[in-house]
Formats: structure tokens, sequence, C-alpha cells
């Protein structure tokens, strides 16, 4: 990390009134302009500039807190998983709510697979049960102009019994026909979904505080599996299942953890105190430690450009980073 980069102030992003409990940024998508999603615990999932922070608009209609949100590549669409039982579809360019995919408990998990639009999405939670949508298919049971769909009769479930605990992460890795689910028994399983079984399995050290796909910048290369369990973070090949690349332990109890491959630098945020830590990938030395959240970090992640890192924290607030040593965005 380079002195310029480490003394930026960041910037902060205010409008949420409680926790923040997950970010992801969409894909570089035209003028390299891109876009960030909030969820939080205040039911009221946010779209702003990826670049500036500024805010979007707001996705109205949960009714319980949002406990993670994922935002398509194209920036087209945007999926919700919600204490209310619910998982929800958006338009981001209206703000409609496209689909409402109603479950029988918390949903924590959410995703899409890394294309335009896509047609289909995963959800885990409480149920323990992953589920895979198909959202082009009719949803409306009853003319409204919302389609809200029970997930038992519009969905179908990849590895019946298979989880032992809540689902806290879905993420499509590389291969459109791999998914990857981290859940509270420990295991971070790989699934196949033209066989609709796993294919691998890890077990952490500790609970999941977080599971991404960090990719490069140039949208190259198979990319990386960032996850956080306990005092332990993790590092798999985005491609090959089960490759475990590096793990390392660390002091404290981690929330979240990122990775920057072009400059092997991981990012992580703390479960039990405030600071955002830098390391070095290849050594696992701390290099940085930023201040200015005032409470937990449960979600970190970089920029589709690999320029700035995002933080969303128990005190409410998103932080933006600056980590490259030109100017960039408002750091001038």
């Amino acid at each position: 990390m380079t002195i310029e980069s480490s003394k930026a102030v960041p910037l902060t992003c205010r409008g949420h009134s409680r926790p923040v409990t997950h970010l992801d940024f969409s894909s570089v998508v035209d003028d390299d302009q891109y876009y960030l999603i909030s969820g939080c615990k205040d039911n009221n999932p946010m779209l702003r500039d990826g670049v500036t922070g500024d805010w979007i608009g707001t996705f109205i209609g949960h009714k319980g807190a949002v406990w993670q949100a994922r935002i398509s590549s194209d920036a087209s669409l945007a999926v919700t998983g919600s204490a209310d039982f619910t998982a929800k579809v958006w338009d981001t360019n209206t703000g409609e709510n496209l689909h409402t995919l109603q479950h029988s408990h918390i949903v924590r998990a959410v995703a899409f697979p890394d294309q335009p639009r896509p047609n289909i999405l995963a959800t885990g939670g409480y149920e323990k049960k992953l589920r895979i949508f198909d959202v082009t298919r009719g949803t409306s049971n009853s003319g409204s102009s919302v389609g809200q769909t029970d997930a038992s009769s519009a969905s179908f479930e990849i590895g019946a019994g298979v989880h032992q605990g809540i689902i806290k992460s879905i993420v499509w890795g590389t291969d459109p026909n791999v998914l990857v689910t981290a859940a509270d028994d420990k295991k971070v399983r790989w699934w196949d979904l033209r066989t609709n079984s796993a294919i691998g399995e890890f077990e952490l050290d500790g609970l999941v505080g977080s599971c991404e796909l960090n990719k490069l910048s140039n949208g190259t290369g198979n990319g990386v599996f960032s996850i956080a369990a306990g005092n332990s973070v993790y590092f798999f090949d985005g491609l090959h299942s089960r490759q475990l690349l590096k793990t390392f332990k660390t002091p404290y109890e981690v929330a979240s953890v990122a990775l920057h491959a072009e400059t092997n630098r991981f990012v992580t945020g703390g479960n039990r105190d405030t600071w955002v830590r830098v390391y070095d990938f290849n050594e696992g030395k701390e290099l940085d430690l930023h201040k200015g959240h005032h409470g937990p970090i449960w979600s970190v992640t970089f920029s589709p450009d690999g320029k700035l890192f995002a933080t969303g924290s128990e005190d409410g607030t998103i932080k933006l980073w600056k980590f490259c040593d030109h100017q960039y965005g408002l750091w001038r």
C-alpha cells in the first residue's frame, strides 16, 4: 500500500438508519461507471454511484432486515434477501419490484450468475435449503403487477438435507454451472447445477462471516473465493473446486474479507472491533490499519476496477476507501 492511498480520507455514505449487512458492486457498465448496492437492517436496500457513493435510490417493499443484496453484472437487476421470509427482484432503473419469492423462513443469502440481466437466481437461509429460481417463468398468482411466488412451487432445491446450518452466503463461480455455499455448519460446499449435487466440501475453523468471489479488474482469470470464518481467512481458486490457494490465521475474529489480486493485498473487517486492516497476500503481514467506523465491519468489497474498496458497518454507514496512487473519483 502506498503512502498516498493509505492517507486518503475515506468517503462516508450515509442514509441507512441501522447496521449495514452487505455490499455488492456491479461490473463496469459504460464510461467507467459502476454501481453499489447495500443491504441493511433498516429494511431498505439502497443503490449508489459506485465511484462517488452518491445515493441513487432506495428499494421499498421489504418488511424486515435485508441480510444480503446483490446487483447483476450489467446493473440492470438487483436481488435482496430478507428477514420478512422473502427474496425480491428489482429493476434498478425504475426501482420496481419485479418478483417477490416467498420462503418459509428468513432469507440470508441470494446470488445471480455473472451474466447480463440474469434469468435465474439462487437463495438460501434459515430453511437450510439451496433453491434455484427461474424468474422468466410466470410468477403472478393473483394478477397483481408484482408476481408473488411460493418458493416450494416456483423453485427446485439442490442437495436436500445436506446443509446442517443456516446458509450465510451463495456465490456463483467462474464456471456458470458451479455454485458455492457457506453455511453455519462450518462447511463450504461446491455444487454442480448439471447434476444437482455437491462436488466438493471444505470444513472451516469457525462460523462463516463472509464468502465472495473476487475477480481481476480486467475481467480475466478464474477469480478467487475469499472466505472469512472465525479467526481465519481462506482463499480458493474461483474455477477449480476445493483448490485452496492460501489460508491465514488472525489474532481477532474476522467478519469480512476481500482480495485485490493485482496488488497481492487483501482487506479484512473485524467482528469485535472497528478497524479495517490491509495485509500482504504472499506473507500474511499486516501493512496498514484504517480507522473511521464505530462498529464491526460486516462487509468489505473491491470496486470492479480495483481502485477503491467499500466497507459496511454496524454503525449504519458505508465508507469508500481509495486504493490507487493517482487521482480518482472525488479524491483530487
